[in-house]
Formats: structure tokens, sequence, C-alpha cells
């Protein structure tokens, strides 16, 4: 009896899944790893190149996290559905389309705003779920039914706007967004009070008058955290996070052991459409205006935020921290261009180079991660 329970503790003391990790350890095991080293690489790069050009000012930051906020607010629902093991690349097709679903009820037909921007959310609920449900009844590559869907709301976007207003743009939506309560979900700014508060304290800077030259943190910046925080609590602590993950790991042993591989996925489709959506609400509540070219190439920047956050394209891996992350470089490297004084006609260029660079260091430090196991 003796020997038995010697022989069976020695056994638990080899067993890996029971074997204690350092902190060090389990962060080298982290998808999103490679996302925040690449991030400090981009940040020390434009810290030596643009340090000294108000990039990292108040005002500097609040412009490279609006820009990252956009896309991470996609980036985010793409990565989980990456997860899953699908795409979606219709979401930025999706983002023109629900601007214009939005803006023309509004300008067109008189409808308040907040109704308008309902119209706008049930329609996405019901683009995601055809999108989904066509993928997982048909069985055809998400990738075939999302480039069909890229066309065909892109094309929908042109025509209808095209016939009903004989433009390809929609506007005058301000005056309507104005004291409307869904509007301001939206729209503005958040601690503006605060934000005056740290210029009578001398804390950010002020202009000529007085006033901050930073007033407040854009409403793009809050549904970005509140959208990531979510994300990241469904992935790391409910049971959908975990179907999530069994779904893009494999899906027939998913199936076999009781995981809703079709609802979960129709859900993740939904949740995409749904996010192109949010991106296009604060657009076009920003801008006043609704416009069919909205939403150009989102959806390859979006899968770039969240492979550069270290998911895999096979699925079954990554996270929506590192999703974050991924799409905080892609900000940090489109407005920094403009501080480092290079001609922008090379902006493109230099983004190329900064992505793969980013990704090389994201596959080097997951090799190295995966060696040290």
């Amino acid at each position: 009896m003796s020997s038995t329970t010697t022989a069976s503790a020695v056994d638990l003391a080899k067993d890996e899944r029971l074997r204690k990790q350092g902190i060090i350890r389990k962060a080298m095991h982290r998808p999103e790893l490679g996302a925040v080293a690449g991030a400090l690489l981009v940040f020390g790069f434009f810290g030596i190149f643009a340090g000294d050009s108000g990039m990292f000012s108040a005002s500097g930051a609040i412009n490279f996290l609006e820009v990252s906020a956009q896309l991470g607010i996609i980036a985010v629902a793409a990565a989980l559905l990456m997860i899953a093991g699908e795409f979606d690349l219709s979401i930025g097709s999706m983002i023109a389309f629900s601007g214009l679903v939005l803006a023309i009820p509004v300008s067109v037909w008189g409808l308040p705003m907040w109704m308008a921007i309902l119209i706008a959310f049930i329609g996405a609920v019901g683009i995601g779920f055809l999108n989904g449900y066509l993928v997982v009844k048909t069985k055809l590559p998400s990738f075939i039914v999302t480039l069909a869907f890229l066309f065909i709301l892109r094309g929908l976007a042109i025509g209808f706007t095209r016939l009903i207003t004989g433009r390809t743009q929609v506007g005058g939506l301000k005056e309507a967004a104005d004291n409307d309560w869904l509007a301001s979900l939206f729209s503005g700014e958040v601690g503006t009070g605060l934000f005056s508060w740290f210029a009578e304290m001398g804390w950010i800077e002020t202009n000529f008058a007085g006033q901050p030259m930073v007033t407040g943190i854009p409403v793009s910046i809050i549904w970005w955290v509140i959208i990531a925080a979510l994300a990241t609590w469904v992935l790391l602590m409910t049971r959908f996070g975990n179907w999530i993950f069994a779904c893009g790991g494999d899906a027939n042993a998913a199936r076999n052991v009781g995981v809703p591989v079709n609802k979960v996925k129709i859900t993740l489709f939904i949740s995409t459409a749904l996010a192109a959506t949010v991106f296009a609400c604060l657009q076009v509540l920003d801008a006043g205006s609704a416009d069919t070219n909205r939403g150009l190439l989102k959806e390859f920047e979006a899968i770039i935020a969240v492979v550069i956050g270290g998911a895999l394209l096979t699925g079954g891996y990554g996270s929506a921290i590192g999703a974050v992350f991924g799409a905080l470089i892609f900000g940090t490297v489109q407005m920094g261009i403009f501080y480092t004084g290079v001609n922008t006609d090379w902006f493109k260029v230099f983004m190329g180079v900064m992505m793969l660079l980013a990704v090389m260091f994201n596959n080097y430090a997951r090799k190295k991660a995966t060696e040290s196991h």
C-alpha cells in the first residue's frame, strides 16, 4: 500500500498539468505576448523618431488611440470569430451598409435618430445571422460566403443610396443627432469636466484661452474598452468561451461532447455584424454623414490586427487582448507616420513594413515560448 502511494505521488510530480509555473513562464504562453512586445517596439520606434513632435502629448495620444479604438472594436469581434475557426470578410462593407441604413431613414424619411439606430442594429442581427446560417448549413468556407457578402452589401449600399437619394453620400445628420437619447451613446466625449480640472491644475496642455487642448475622451475609446473587456470575460470566464475555443480546435470533437457548434458560430457572425454597426454609428454621428465608401479594406485591417494579436488563422488559439494590442499597433503606426515628417506618399509602404516586422517579432516570440514549454 505504501509503495503504491509513493508511486502515485511520483507520477503526480511528473505530470506537467500539475507542475507549478512562474509568472514569466505563464506569460510566455499567452497568445498576446508577441503583440505586447510588438507594441513596445512600435512605441520605442516613434519615441526615437517622433518623440519631440507632440505624438505622445495628451492630444497626440488621443489621436492614435481614437484610430486604434475604431479598428479595435471590429478586431475584437473578428478575433472571437477567428478563434472559432471562421472569417468574416464582409465587415468593411457592413460598416458602409449599416451607416446608410442609419442615415437614409433620418435624412430622407424624417425618422428620429434613435429609431434609425435601432433599425441599423436589427438589420445587422439579420445579416449576421444570414452569414452564419449559410456557412454552417452549406458547409462552404466562411471565406467564400462572406466574400460574396462583401460585394452584395457594398453593391446594395451603392445601388439603394443612388436610387433613393441620387448620390453616394447622405449628409445633414448633425441636427437630428442633437439631444437624441440613443445617439449620445455614439458621439461626443466622456470626462470633459475632469479634463477641465486637469487644465486648471496645469497637468495637461491648454490653448491661448486657457482651455484644455484635449477636452475629453472620445466615446469610441470607451466602446473599445467595454467591448474588449466583455470579450475577454466571455472567452476566459464563461462556458460559451470554452465552446468558442472548442469550435476552432476541432469542431467534430466539440459536437461529440455536446457543444452547439452551429449556434456558437452563428452567434459570433452576428457579433461581428453588430461590431461593424457600432463602428458605423460612431463614424456617421462623428462626421454627420454616411458614405458608400466607408469601411473600405477594414475587413483586412481587422484580420491583420487579430493575427498580430497572436490568433491562429486555423482557429482554436488567440485572445481578445491580443486583438486590442494588434489594433493599437495599427493605429499608432497609422498616425505616427504623420508625426515623423516623412512624405505621406510613403505611408502605406511604411505601414506595411512595420506590420511585417511586428508579425515577424510576434512569431519569433511565440516560437521561443513554445520551445521553453
